[in-house]
C-alpha cells in the first residue's frame, strides 16, 4: 500500500522537473481579400516567399511585405477566405520535393501530383528559387544536347548547361521541336522536365499521352499549371521545374528542363503584380520582369568536373505575335539565353517543317560542344543555304541563268529537302552525318526532288542492312576519316544504281 509521503515526495520531484514552455505562434488577420490576393495584418516577421495557411486550408506566398500589412498570392480558390479570418505562418520557405520518385509523373507546381497515380514519396526537398551557381563553380559548355533533328543538330547546336530559345508565332512547331528533343534523350541519360505554362488541360493529358507511348514518361517529369489554375501557380511554375532539375545537375547527373511557354508566365506575373499595386512600366508590365527570366535562366549551367560535373540545360519557348521579335518580351529572353531557333509561320505554311529560320537562328556556345563528324559534314551547310536564300530572290527577277547558278539553286533545294522532318521521328547522330554529308558532296543533285524524302528512307535501311559498320564508326569515334568518307560515298553511289 502506497504511503502518503511516498506519493508527496513523486509530486515534488515532478514539480521540480516541470518547466513552463511559452510558445508564440505570431497570427496575422485579412484585412481585404479579391482576385486571388489576400492583405494580412500582423505578421511582423514574415520572410518574402514563405508559404502561409488561411482558416479554411488553404495556401498562400507572402510576395508583398509592406509597412503596415502583408501582400499575399493565395494558391487557389479565395471564395471561403473573409475579412477578419486568421492567417499563420508555416516558417518555410516554398519548396518541392525531388529526386528519382518523380520521374513518369505529372504534378503542380507545389509537389502534389495530379495524374491520380497516388503520393510522391520522396525524403529530398528543394527550395523552389535558388542562387544560380557562381562563375568560379562552371565550366564551359562541351558536350552536346543531341536533339534529334537534323536542323537544329547541323546548323543551331544545343550543348549541355547551354539556354537556347525557340520562339516563333502561335501554330509553327514549337512545341514539336521540344517533344522530339525530350524523345532523342533515351539513350543518353539525360533526365527531362517538361513544364507546362498556361496551357489547356487536354494539351498537357496529350503530352502526356505521347511521351508514354514512346516510352519518354519513364526519365521525364510533368510540371503543369494550366490555363485554369489561378496566377500565382503558373508563375511557381518555371522555378519548380527547375528546382527538380538541379537536383539531377548537383548530383553530376544531366536534366533538360524545357518551358512552355515563358510569354504566359510573363503575363501571369503582370497580372500578380498589378493585382499586388506593383508600378506598372513597358506595356503594363512590372520593373523587375527582366529579373523575372534572368534569375530563371541563369540556373541553367554546366558544372565543374570536380563538383560532379552535372549539367542543366534550358530550352525556353516564347510566343510571338505576327513575328515580331523585337517586342518586350522576346528581347529580353532573347539578351538572356545563349542563342534563339526562330521558327517562320510562312515556312511551315510553305511545308519546310521544322520550320526554321536560318538566318535569324543562331546558336552562341553550341559550336563547341557540336561532334566533329557533324562540324566536318555541316560546316557549310548554314552558308551554303543563305546563298541559295540570296540567288532564289534574284533568280526569280531573272529569266536565263547560268549553269553554275541553275547548280548551287539545284542544291540549295535539295539540302533544303533533305533537313526537312517529320514530328516524332527523332533521328541519331551517325544517321544525320550520313544523309547531310550525301548531300553535301553533290551526289544527290540528280536525284528528282519530289523523290528525295523516299531516297532518304530508303538509303538509310539500305545502309543499316549493308553498312552498318559505317554508323557504329561514326557514333563511337565521332569523326569522319578519309577512308570512311570513300566507303560512304561509293555505299550512295552503289544505292544510286538500285533506287527506283
Amino acid at each position: 500500500m502506497l504511503k502518503p509521503e511516498e506519493v508527496t515526495q513523486v509530486i515534488e520531484k515532478e514539480i521540480q522537473k516541470y518547466q513552463a514552455k511559452l510558445e508564440l505562434h505570431p497570427i496575422g488577420y485579412v484585412l481585404q481579400v479579391g482576385d486571388g490576393i489576400a492583405r494580412v495584418y500582423g505578421l511582423e516577421e514574415v520572410m518574402a516567399g514563405e508559404l502561409l495557411t488561411f482558416q479554411d486550408g488553404t495556401t498562400g506566398m507572402a510576395l508583398n511585405l509592406e509597412h503596415h500589412h502583408v501582400g499575399v498570392v493565395i494558391f487557389g480558390a479565395d471564395r471561403q477566405i473573409k475579412e477578419g479570418d486568421q492567417v499563420k505562418r508555416t516558417g518555410k520557405i516554398a519548396h518541392i520535393p525531388v529526386g528519382e520518385a518523380l520521374k513518369g509523373r505529372v504534378i503542380d507546381p507545389l509537389g502534389k501530383p495530379i495524374d491520380g497515380k497516388g503520393p510522391i514519396v520522396s525524403t529530398k526537398m528543394r527550395a523552389i528559387e535558388a542562387v544560380p551557381p557562381s562563375v568560379v563553380k562552371r565550366q564551359p559548355v562541351k558536350e552536346p544536347l543531341q536533339t534529334g533533328i537534323k536542323a537544329i543538330d547541323s546548323m543551331i547546336p544545343i550543348g549541355r548547361g547551354q539556354r537556347e530559345l525557340v520562339i516563333g508565332d502561335r501554330q509553327t512547331g514549337k512545341t514539336a521541336i521540344l517533344i522530339d528533343s525530350i524523345l532523342n534523350q533515351k539513350t543518353t541519360g539525360v533526365h527531362c522536365i517538361y513544364v507546362a505554362i498556361g496551357q489547356k488541360l487536354s494539351t498537357v493529358v496529350a503530352l502526356a499521352e505521347t511521351l508514354e507511348k514512346h516510352g519518354a514518361m519513364d526519365y521525364t517529369t510533368i510540371v503543369s499549371a494550366s490555363s485554369e489554375d489561378p496566377a500565382p501557380l503558373q508563375y511557381l511554375a518555371p522555378y519548380a521545374g527547375t528546382a527538380i532539375g538541379e537536383e539531377y545537375m548537383y548530383s553530376g547527373k544531366h536534366a533538360l528542363v524545357v518551358y512552355d511557354d515563358l510569354s504566359k508566365h510573363a503575363v501571369a506575373y503582370r497580372q500578380l503584380s498589378l493585382l499586388l499595386q506593383r508600378p506598372p512600366g513597358r506595356e503594363a508590365y512590372p520593373g523587375d520582369v527582366f529579373y523575372l527570366h534572368s534569375r530563371l535562366l541563369e540556373r541553367a549551367a554546366k558544372l565543374r568536373e570536380d563538383l560532379g560535373g552535372g549539367s542543366l540545360t534550358a530550352i525556353p519557348v516564347i510566343e510571338t505575335q505576327l513575328g515580331d521579335i523585337s517586342a518586350y518580351i522576346p528581347t529580353n529572353v532573347i539578351s538572356i539565353t545563349d542563342g534563339q531557333i526562330y521558327l517562320e509561320s510562312d515556312l511551315f505554311y510553305g511545308g519546310v517543317r521544322p520550320a526554321i529560320n536560318v538566318g535569324l537562328s543562331v546558336s552562341r556556345v553550341g559550336g563547341n560542344a557540336q561532334t566533329k563528324a557533324m562540324k566536318q559534314v555541316a560546316g557549310m551547310l548554314r552558308l551554303s543555304l543563305a546563298q541559295y536564300r540570296e540567288l532564289q530572290a534574284f533568280a526569280q527577277l531573272s529569266t536565263d541563268l547560268d549553269k553554275a547558278t541553275k547548280d548551287q539553286l539545284a542544291r540549295g533545294e535539295r539540302m533544303i529537302e533533305i533537313l526537312k522532318q517529320n514530328d516524332l521521328s527523332p533521328m541519331p547522330l551517325e544517321r544525320q552525318v550520313a544523309i547531310i554529308f550525301a548531300g553535301n558532296e553533290g551526289l544527290l543533285d540528280d536525284v528528282p526532288l519530289e523523290r528525295l524524302r523516299d531516297f532518304e528512307a530508303q538509303f538509310l535501311e539500305y545502309m543499316d542492312k549493308n553498312h552498318l559498320e559505317v554508323f557504329h564508326e561514326i557514333a563511337e569515334k565521332k569523326v569522319i576519316s578519309d577512308t570512311l568518307k570513300d566507303r560512304m560515298k561509293q555505299a550512295v553511289l552503289k544505292f544510286k544504281q538500285t533506287f527506283q
